[in-house]
This record gives C-alpha cells, sequence and structure tokens, in this order.
C-alpha cells in the first residue's frame, strides 16, 4: 500500500468563498470523471473511493479566494489509477469556478505516525442531523473506527480483527460544529485529533487514513487529515 499525494494548482475564475470551496474543487474533480466511461462508473458507485483533498491553499484572513489567482488543493489517495488521473487529467478541467493548471505527484513515506488532525471537518451521515444530538461519545468513537477498518477490509480484501487500539487520545479542536454544504443543504462536523496508538494495525490504518479520510464524505472533501511523525 502507497499513499499518493497530487497537489493541484487552481486558476480561480471567480470570487468563492471559504464557505463553497469544497464543492467547488469536487465539482472540477468530477468532471474529469466524464471523459471515461470506467472513471464514470466508479464516480456513480456507491461505494468507498478511497480519496480525499484540502481546501485551497494559500488561505487567507477574508475567507475569500480571489478571481484571477492561482491556489493549490492536495488531493491524496490509495488507489494508483486515481492518482495518474487526478495529475494528468485533472490539470485539463475547467468549470465556471476554476481551472486545472498543473499538478505534483509524489508518495507519502510510510514511517511512525504519533499523531493524525484532521484540515476539514469530519462528518458523521445521520437521520437526525448532528451527532451530538443523538450520539454518545462512545458512539461517535465507534463509528470512526469501524468506518476506517470497512474501508480498509473493502480495500484490502482482508478481514481485520477489530479488537486493537487506534488511538490513545481523541481531542475536538472546535468549539462549535463546523458547516459544510452539500447538495443544497448544510452539514455539521468536527475537527479532530488524535493520538495514534503505538501497535502494528492502528499504524497502518493511520497511514492509510492520509490517502482516505476519515469517517464519510471524504470525495466531497470531509475527514482529510494531516499528520506528525515521531
Amino acid at each position: 500500500m502507497k499513499v499518493y499525494q497530487v497537489r493541484l494548482k487552481v486558476y480561480l475564475l471567480r470570487d468563492i468563498g471559504l464557505y463553497e470551496i469544497q464543492e467547488c474543487i469536487a465539482a472540477l474533480i468530477d468532471k474529469g470523471f466524464k471523459t471515461d466511461e470506467k472513471l464514470l462508473a466508479f464516480h456513480e458507485n456507491n461505494q468507498y473511493k478511497n480519496y480525499c483533498f484540502d481546501l485551497l491553499y494559500p488561505a487567507n484572513k477574508s475567507q475569500t479566494y480571489h478571481k484571477g489567482s492561482i491556489y493549490t488543493t492536495t488531493i491524496r489517495t490509495v488507489d494508483e489509477s486515481l492518482a495518474k488521473y487526478f495529475s494528468e487529467v485533472c490539470i485539463n478541467q475547467f468549470t465556471e469556478d476554476m481551472k486545472g493548471l498543473t499538478a505534483e505527484i509524489r508518495i507519502i513515506p510510510k514511517r511512525f505516525i504519533t499523531t493524525l488532525y484532521t484540515l476539514t471537518p469530519v462528518i458523521l451521515k445521520n437521520d437526525n442531523g448532528y451527532w451530538r444530538k443523538n450520539m454518545s461519545l462512545a458512539g461517535f468513537e465507534e463509528r470512526l473506527k469501524v468506518n476506517l477498518i470497512k474501508k480498509w477490509n473493502n480495500y484490502s480484501g482482508e478481514k481485520l480483527d477489530e479488537n486493537f487500539e487506534l488511538y490513545t487520545l481523541l481531542e475536538f479542536l472546535n468549539e462549535k460544529p463546523i458547516k459544510m454544504p452539500y447538495k443544497g443543504i448544510t452539514l455539521l462536523g468536527d475537527k479532530i485529533r488524535l493520538q495514534v496508538a503505538d501497535n502494528d494495525t492502528a499504524q497502518n490504518l493511520a497511514y492509510f487514513s492520509l490517502g482516505t479520510g476519515i469517517c464519510e464524505m471524504n470525495s466531497r472533501g470531509a475527514g482529510f487529515v494531516n499528520y506528525r511523525w515521531m
């Protein structure tokens, strides 16, 4: 398993607010899928996508990304063919919001990870709304762990023994829920930090999560994690 990281430079065709930027990046990525029947089927199928992306960099205090400026989004995946798509196809795509310019690809080396922290909000989809209104902290932690295990099992074809410690500490980094727009509605999520446990399974999953994101809606820009090494 390798985690591929693509830094995609984009040129903005209009001013875009921080609140809507995730949907705009997703639209650019999605457009390229339509250029290939196999990629389109992958995009339309209800399955784990095994990629995730960050917001645009550099950010600014006005919380607006400006028309005529060049920014970079970081896309990660554990799928080599997707990494090739992001680096070769996305640079030729454009929407009414932005157009791709250039891309650089690298493999993130696998080292001992001490900490994971989210750069975009963690989302748990729930028919009853935001998880804090209808779920305990233990329930949240269980969903986080099980979701990552299911992604691993689906990707690897293995079935992990779930009796292991994934992290030793979970911290919430936001004081109030973080808004994320999605198909005309507003979802609520959280930014978190995990101290990763010192065992092989936890370390493998931590590295894996760099390419897939954690929890749900990763292909829409949720649950993108960064890391600290020992």
